[in-house]
């Protein structure tokens, strides 16, 4: 007599009759889900780059990276076809959590059950990172502005599938597939579902992000035009090497009717910014209002205690004249935090690049901003 066991090696008929129960358990209970089908990343055109993987032609598929660096595929390409299919859900109350970062959902993750077989059939393949949902239930048909001509769609992004745990049978075959989802945004990667980003639909919030993005730049700006704080107005004691009151002249006592006054008091410029001092304050102007000299070059005939702001720096530094050498007091590093290109930086004027150059033949121009990935190429070691 053989021995009894539920586990058999192979997909029999005991299978194939759990899987349609199953499936047919979706069917009953479960709903709609449009889903649009990952196909790859646009094609990118040839390269010679061998670093680098081709990205055009018959070599573009799900599987393929486009950025290797971020390992991400910003330009996706999705099937115009829509496959319909069922899935069965917890649906979840959306919270928002205002805390002192900002408005964040709390919940905005959903685990959606799959029929393994019924979506294999369906798209070829089983689901993947990139597939997108789309639940027609969920569609909002009271939009709150009234030139909306249609309904808001709600759309997941599937990104992360496995076998669900409650998907095995008796049989210990899997008939389940379990993905994570997430809503998506108005971004790049979704430009074949959305529109493109010059359309204007009432699904996408690409431009009104850019006003609230652009608002908060500007009440930024307004608040904290320049990094650090002002410290003009602040007074700095200077000092000697044994911390005593740095005197120049002082004349001699002149006898009142309130007492001896110094009727000739004069201090030595600060040596440093002392309690000044602070994260991104500096600002290239001496402590107590003391006079500077702007050149591009140290003074042939320095005095002891001058101070010279050398512009030919970027950003422009302070120095100080203590008698024998040229000491660096600070650097003006007090400006706007915006990415702009009046950031008087060496990053800024580096990363803001935008200038061409004309090499010596004349006939040519070329971008003084290049990429390291295009102006070093690794020769492929074989």
């Amino acid at each position: 007599m053989p021995r009894l066991s539920l586990y058999k090696p192979e997909k029999g008929n005991d299978f194939n009759f759990m899987d349609k129960v199953i499936s047919e358990r979706f069917q009953v209970g479960g709903t709609d889900a449009y889903i649009h089908k990952y196909l790859s990343h646009n094609d990118q055109g040839e390269t010679n780059d061998a670093t680098q993987p081709q990205r055009s032609g018959d070599s573009l598929n799900e599987l393929g990276i486009q950025d290797l660096l971020f390992l991400e595929n910003r330009d996706r390409k999705y099937d115009p076809d829509v496959y319909k299919g069922r899935v069965i859900y917890n649906v979840q109350d959306i919270d928002f959590d205002l805390s002192q970062f900002g408005l964040f959902l709390q919940n905005d993750q959903l685990f959606m059950l799959f029929h393994l077989t019924d979506t294999v059939d369906m798209l070829g393949r089983k689901l993947m990172a990139g597939d997108v949902i789309e639940l027609p239930h969920l569609k909002d048909d009271f939009s709150l502005d009234e030139t909306a001509t249609e309904a808001m769609k709600r759309y997941y992004v599937v990104e992360d599938v496995s076998r669900a745990s409650e998907g095995f049978s008796q049989t210990w075959w899997p008939h389940l597939l379990r993905a994570r989802v997430k809503g998506i945004s108005d971004a790049q990667e979704f430009r074949d579902i959305l529109g493109d980003k010059n359309e204007n639909t009432h699904q996408k919030t690409r431009d009104t992000d850019l006003e609230i993005n652009q608002a908060i730049i500007d009440q930024a700006e307004s608040d904290a035009p320049q990094s650090g704080y002002n410290t003009k107005q602040l007074h700095v004691m200077p000092t000697d090497e044994e911390g005593k009151i740095a005197l120049v002249t002082v004349d001699d006592d002149m006898k009142t009717d309130t007492g001896h006054i110094n009727v000739d008091k004069v201090y030595q410029t600060p040596q440093a910014d002392g309690y000044l001092e602070g994260y991104l304050t500096g600002d290239a102007i001496p402590a107590n209002g003391e006079t500077y000299t702007a050149a591009t070059s140290f003074p042939s005939n320095p005095i002891e205690g001058m101070f010279v702001l050398r512009t030919d720096y970027s950003p422009n530094r302070l120095f100080r004249f203590d008698g024998r050498r040229f000491v660096k007091i600070e650097d003006n590093v007090r400006q706007t935090m915006t990415q702009t290109n009046t950031r008087n930086t060496q990053k800024t004027g580096f990363i803001n690049n935008s200038n061409t150059t004309t090499l010596a033949d004349g006939s040519s121009t070329t971008k003084e901003r290049v990429a390291l990935s295009k102006l070093l190429k690794p020769q492929a070691d074989n």
